[in-house]
């Protein structure tokens, strides 16, 4: 597959997760800020990303990751397309928020691993102290 194909199906894909996550976000510089609170590294343009959403360009494996914990898919279908493992489909994540409802352990890792490391400490530190409490029960 041509590479100028390839950017054109990330963009797709990328729109599509946009509007499947109910973001409400269509404009290059707010998703480019939203993005940058998730993402630790350099941070992103919204030339870049407009480049992303009109297929001119691909973000790095680093980035597609970020995209994809916040897209709630798989960074390997955001970025190619296709499920990564066999009968895996892309959104298919079991997600309920609503209380007594389990919460995938994959989606619930994914949330954690888009937290700084800051925050990570804090929702260990809320875990070790509830595992804590049960104890005492």
């Amino acid at each position: 597959m041509p590479l100028s194909d390839e950017k054109q199906g990330f963009s797709r894909r990328l729109r599509d997760g946009l509007k499947r996550a109910e973001s409400g976000l269509s404009r290059p510089a707010e998703i480019a800020r939203e993005f940058n609170l998730r993402y630790h590294g350099t941070p992103v343009t919204a030339q870049a990303v407009r480049k992303w959403l009109t297929g001119r360009a691909l973000p790095s494996q680093d980035k597609v990751r970020v995209l994809a914990a916040w897209l709630e898919t798989s960074p390997h279908w955001l970025r190619f397309g296709e499920p990564e493992a066999k009968g895996a489909r892309p959104g298919s994540e079991a997600r309920q928020d609503a209380p007594g409802y389990s919460i995938d352990a994959s989606w619930l890792g994914r949330k954690f691993e888009a937290l700084n490391e800051r925050h990570r400490r804090l929702v260990m530190e809320v875990v070790v102290a509830l595992l804590r409490l049960e104890r005492k029960r």
